[in-house]
């Protein structure tokens, strides 16, 4: 495990630890750098694939191979990003080993690190008993985590997902892009759990409940919306 950036000396009073995996990605990167901004943390564990140029006093990178995780840092909450596509996985099998496999297996070692809370990103129309497999699949992996003896269990369910992949180093997703595109079109007709949804509404959405959430909760995309713009969750 490669850990960065590790400052004890400058982290805040707060007391809350933070686990989070996938910070590479849209809603995973807007959570870091939420938590990181949160008085009420003192420091922030990030896993990913690979060396990332993030940088905060509380926030320590450590790069695993989620197939086969060491034992996590002490933390209190989790939040799982981790996602990807059937078409940039390569196939169904390789899409479920990001998705599923390695999400619950993230949630289980935080489990065994401490963690009694966690915050999923999960989507809209997450069904274990969907006849479309990546919503079946997300379906699943709600499914499995809600057996874990947790304190709380968020679950955030997105529409389609808003924000620069490029500049985050991703592919270029021809689909999401037109599919943004039809919405900007068609935004005032749509209900609002069909819109599409900025990512950092998501984390904003997230990084409120899951430090205050009860059992499980389940956040669907309209409720979502404009999360990040609500003055009490940026104070």
């Amino acid at each position: 495990m490669h850990a960065a950036d590790a400052s004890s000396s400058n982290t805040t009073t707060g007391a809350r630890i933070a686990l989070v995996a996938g910070a590479s990605g849209l809603v995973g990167r807007a959570l870091v750098a939420r938590l990181c901004a949160d008085p009420g943390v003192a420091a922030v564990h990030a896993l990913v694939r690979r060396p990332l140029e993030l940088r905060h006093p509380k926030l320590q990178l450590h790069v695993v191979d989620f197939a086969a995780l060491p034992a996590l840092p002490a933390a209190g909450e989790a939040y799982l990003a981790l996602g990807t596509t059937i078409a940039v996985a390569g196939s169904r099998e390789a899409f479920r080993a990001v998705d599923f496999d390695a999400s619950l297996a993230v949630a289980r070692a935080a489990l065994a690190a401490g963690v009694r809370r966690i915050g999923l990103v999960s989507a809209m129309g997450a069904d274990p008993r969907s006849r479309v497999f990546y919503s079946r699949t997300k379906g699943e992996l709600e499914q499995a985590l809600s057996t874990l003896p947790l304190d709380a269990l968020v679950v955030a369910r997105p529409a389609l997902l808003l924000g620069d992949r490029g500049a985050l180093g991703q592919p270029h997703r021809r689909g999401e892009h037109l599919a943004a595109r039809l919405d900007r079109w068609l935004r005032p007709l749509l209900p609002a759990r069909l819109r599409a949804i900025a990512a950092d509404d998501v984390a904003a959405a997230l990084a409120w409940e899951v430090p205050r959430a009860s059992g499980p909760t389940i956040l669907e995309s309209a409720r979502m919306q404009g999360a990040s713009a609500a003055p009490h969750r940026n104070a």
